[in-house]
């Protein structure tokens, strides 16, 4: 029960900060669409808590595997890789990551409104989406990106040639999104 408590107590302060934080400075060349800017790892950091709430459980981050954009002053989107040894394999096989977002986006034709979520990359060339519940929201196609010079277990970058679109990479495999309106 303490745990539980824990989480949400953990689940609400993010929510808290991240409403009010203020804004964080952009990384060189990090200005990407109309305002928007890429948080690396450091800028997801100042962010991210050290712990998130997904099924009933505490996670740590790996926040040097986080990532984000700002779309605007108050609107951010963060993804981290989490520490999930403590879920049983099925969830684990599925739940990777958390993303938080400010903002609804869209994801593969997929629109994700504002909340928090667990996240993984999955067999079949899949990305997958889940409420904090730990209940499948949807699945979206992942492509390899074989022209990336340095893969990392998970980063955002922006989508080559393509303004206000941005992809959520684990090594070489990426899901696309973009702000949905």
């Amino acid at each position: 029960m303490i745990k539980h408590l824990r989480g949400a107590s953990v689940l609400l302060a993010l929510a808290v900060s991240t409403s009010f934080a203020a804004p964080q400075s952009p990384a060189p060349a990090a200005t990407v669409h109309a305002g928007a800017t890429l948080l690396g790892p450091t800028d997801a950091t100042k962010l991210l808590p050290p712990a998130v709430f997904f099924r009933g459980q505490s996670a740590s981050v790996q926040a040097r595997n986080s990532g984000g954009v700002r779309f605007n002053k108050d609107s951010v989107m963060l993804v981290t890789l989490v520490d999930n040894s403590g879920y049983s394999t099925q969830v684990q096989e599925k739940y990777q990551a958390y993303l938080i977002t400010e903002s609804p986006l869209s994801i593969d034709g997929h629109r994700l409104e504002a909340g928090a979520y667990g996240v993984g990359f999955i067999a079949g060339d899949n990305f997958i989406v889940m409420d904090i519940g730990g209940h499948d929201l949807f699945t979206a196609h992942t492509t390899k990106d074989a022209e990336l010079r340095r893969p990392s277990p998970l980063q955002v970058m922006t989508a080559p040639g393509a303004t206000g679109q941005y992809r959520i990479y684990a090594g070489r495999t990426f899901v696309a999104f973009t702000a949905a309106k």
